[in-house]
């Protein structure tokens, strides 16, 4: 019941689910989802610490940087998101989406 508890209070935060509707499209880098949702990279992994501990994502290191994906591998963790993500409707976020896309596309992209 812990795990449980420890997944819905993640799932209980805008930022995060603002986080989880970006990986869903892809696989971000963490200053890629900073840029995008407007906040800096301490915040980026505090969310991504809690996100991580409730089994909702993954994570990879590449050379200095780390990349983030929802994680798929685990079938009531799959279902969970598929279905509260569904209920985020795509126009919320969009702006998010934009923000990064001006990011990736910028000079300051430092993932180049």
């Amino acid at each position: 019941m812990n795990q449980i508890l420890v997944i819905f209070k993640a799932l209980a935060d805008s930022s995060r689910l603002r986080i989880l509707k970006l990986l869903q499209k892809s696989e971000l880098c963490g200053c890629h989802i900073g840029a995008a949702l407007g906040i800096v990279q301490p915040q980026v992994s505090f969310h991504m610490k809690i996100l991580k501990k409730a089994g909702l994502i993954e994570q990879r290191r590449c050379g200095r940087w780390t990349y983030y994906r929802l994680n798929d591998a685990d079938m009531f963790i799959r279902f969970l998101l598929m279905s509260a993500l569904e209920r985020i409707d795509d126009r919320e976020a969009q702006p998010d989406l934009m923000r990064l896309e001006k990011f990736r596309t910028s000079q300051a992209n430092p993932c180049k």
